[in-house]
């Protein structure tokens, strides 16, 4: 608990000295997005199913603040779900979510960007098994997270990262990295950002169900800065 105390603390000062206006942002990802993997019902074997390829999404919205040890604070919501068939077995797949991050800046300046903090993951969708069985995924996740981006002076592009790492299910993780191109606003500010997204949702009686899926692909996405 000292350690934790101590860590949190050092984290509330750097981001002290690194936000020092008040911000907002806004964003929205559309993800083309391939799963594969098993899941079943607890206690049933699981079935590797074939999943039909969708394009998934994401929105988000951060505010960033200079107030000395109170974490920014970003809210998404992500929209993953999945149609699979394995002989006459079919299933409807929806990981579908809501976070809320609190996490602190660590670095923020021309040319490195770098977060850090905590993700509350609650999850609102169901698996449906044919021909009758469903199962509402109705629990939550801790997550760590990180983020950083590196930007070169003189020119507008910048590659970034991001991780969501599940800290009570250590198989659940959500990362991406990517490139992307920004323009300088008189008001807003656009970051256009293309990039390779990997969740990886491997659990164990897990809401009432066993599973081991993978959704990955390329993502295209706006940020808003105000």
């Amino acid at each position: 608990m000292k350690k934790l105390l101590l860590v949190t603390t050092l984290l509330a000062c750097t981001s002290a000295q690194a936000a020092t206006v008040l911000g907002a942002k806004v964003g929205v990802d559309g993800w083309n997005a391939k799963t594969t993997g098993s899941v079943a019902p607890r206690n049933s074997n699981e079935v590797n199913y074939k999943f039909d390829d969708k394009t998934q999404g994401r929105i988000w919205a951060a505010l960033e603040h200079p107030v000395p040890l109170l974490p920014n604070l970003m809210l998404s919501a992500n929209r993953i779900k999945a149609d699979g068939k394995q002989g006459n077995n079919t299933i409807d797949a929806d990981l579908s979510s809501l976070d809320a991050t609190a996490y602190y800046e660590l670095l923020d300046n021309d040319i490195v960007s770098l977060d850090a903090g905590i993700t509350f993951r609650k999850f609102n969708g169901e698996f449906g098994f044919s021909p009758t069985s469903k199962v509402d995924l109705d629990k939550h996740l801790w997550m760590g997270y990180g983020s950083a981006s590196v930007s070169l002076p003189g020119i507008d592009f910048f590659a970034f990262a991001d991780l969501q790492a599940g800290i009570d299910e250590s198989k659940v993780y959500d990362g991406q990295v990517g490139l992307g191109y920004e323009i300088d606003g008189l008001a807003l500010d656009y970051r256009f950002r293309l990039g390779y997204r990997e969740y990886n949702f491997d659990v164990s009686r897990f809401s009432g169900v066993n599973a081991n899926l993978k959704t990955k692909g390329v993502f295209l996405g706006l940020e808003v800065d105000f």
